[in-house]
């Protein structure tokens, strides 16, 4: 079978997650004028791939990624805690929670999810995205490499659909800033990837006091 067809499903916005409910803060950003066009919008989206998603969240996915393709259980479980305590905002836990729990109902209905995997699902409580993507990517037979690359570009897609939906960006607009935005994503996998466990981490402050002011947001579109 065609290994693309797998990655694709992954990364597809029809992965019943409900991805596409949430902003990571990126509305509120558009309310209070912080992103006004698109060259404010490349910015943001820059800064949180460069400053945030590649120094803290993608490697922390990698790393969910590839100790469940190792079966490496004890150390998965410890990045599931570690994962759950990095939530800095009610809004962010309850994203990574809800879609966690979404893709996990999925998981379990299908038969690819080998009973390693599933005993270790049906022992977690309180699954997150990160862990659930992870024992996604096993149970279809993708590497972490293009597991994480997968949920970049969710991530990236997912932004930018937020901005035509918040701003007067049309789809063409969309597609250039696409294009200027890829070298960027290519940047944050590969500066996940090298980066030492023990350097992981990230302080995105503008990102947490977005989604904390948005939990408060008169008028919006998304849950975060």
């Amino acid at each position: 079978m065609n290994p693309a067809w797998a990655l694709l499903r992954l990364a597809s916005p029809q992965l019943p997650i409900g991805g596409y409910s949430y902003s990571q803060g990126l509305e509120m950003a558009v309310d209070n004028e912080r992103v006004k066009n698109p060259d404010d919008a490349r910015r943001w989206i820059s800064d949180q791939l460069l400053l945030n998603l590649s120094r803290f969240e993608a490697p922390l996915l990698l790393a969910h990624c590839q100790a469940a393709a190792d079966e490496n259980w004890s150390e998965l479980l410890i990045l599931c805690e570690s994962h759950r305590a990095s939530r800095e905002t009610r809004e962010l836990h309850l994203e990574s929670r809800q879609m966690g729990y979404s893709l996990q109902q999925l998981l379990n209905g299908l038969p690819e999810l080998d009973a390693p995997a599933r005993d270790f699902l049906d022992q977690c409580t309180e699954p997150h995205l990160a862990l659930c993507w992870a024992l996604a990517a096993r149970a279809w037979g993708i590497s972490p490499q293009d597991a994480l690359a997968a949920w970049l570009w969710s991530w990236l897609e997912n932004q930018l659909a937020v901005l035509m939906k918040t701003l007067p960006l049309g789809q063409q607009a969309a597609q250039r800033l696409t294009s200027e935005l890829l070298p960027l994503l290519q940047q944050a996998q590969q500066d996940a990837t090298r980066i030492n466990p023990e350097h992981i981490g990230s302080a995105a402050f503008g990102l947490s006091l977005a989604c904390m002011a948005h939990e408060r947001q008169y008028s919006r579109l998304f849950r975060s």
